[in-house]
């Protein structure tokens, strides 16, 4: 399938989708093949914490899975395509996923209930100059009575330079959250870097 046309435009369009029919033969395949490329995506943080970074593949996947799993057909795709187009990433910013993941139901409430305004705690570190993400805004992602949200959507925002600095793999590059109930850095691989690089354009 050939992306390039519409991923140098950044957007997901109808005619990029595969029809049902032809994802169902090919659906293994691609999910297997998008196991690894996400491999680098993906980054852990802390005990409960996980980014995973967005891009035009990942979410043409998603779209084409949420078009298999419901079947709504051509008024399902024009949702699909406003909630997903959004979170690929057009230039100079990076966009992740962050989800808080505790199995226990109990432990997970009493942990995302005072993690309120977390999504204004979250950065990307360039040697000692910190990127803070801007969190999408589409729904609020703390509650009113201070309740985190357990899935975060999240711009990094960069300029020119910092996007010079990210690319360059003498310097470190560290994610990281600095709320006072998760304050947690973790250092990019190189592989991760080199990754998440081909993301600006």
């Amino acid at each position: 399938m050939d992306y390039r046309m519409s991923k140098e435009q950044k957007i997901i369009t109808k005619k990029d989708l595969l029809p049902l029919d032809a994802y169902i033969k090919v659906r293994k395949q691609m999910r297997k093949e998008l196991v690894e490329f996400k491999k680098n995506r993906r980054i852990l943080l802390g005990p409960y914490a996980t980014f995973y970074f967005e891009c035009y593949e990942t979410m043409i996947a998603q779209v084409q899975e949420m078009l298999y799993i419901e079947k709504g057909g051509d008024e399902q795709v024009a949702d699909e395509l406003a909630a997903y187009n959004p979170l690929i990433p057009s230039g100079k910013e990076l966009v992740a996923t962050l989800m808080f993941e505790i199995d226990n139901p109990a432990i997970r409430a009493e942990f995302l209930g005072k993690l309120g305004g977390v999504e204004k705690n979250i950065f990307i570190k360039i040697n000692d100059e910190k990127i803070y993400a801007v969190p999408e805004m589409d729904v609020d992602r703390t509650s009113d009575d201070g309740k985190a949200s357990s899935v975060q959507f999240i711009h990094f925002n960069f300029m020119d330079d910092q996007v010079s600095k990210f690319k360059d793999q003498n310097n470190i590059i560290e994610v990281g959250i600095d709320h006072i109930e998760y304050s947690h850095t973790t250092k990019f691989s190189k592989d991760n870097i080199k990754a998440l690089s081909a993301d600006f354009n």
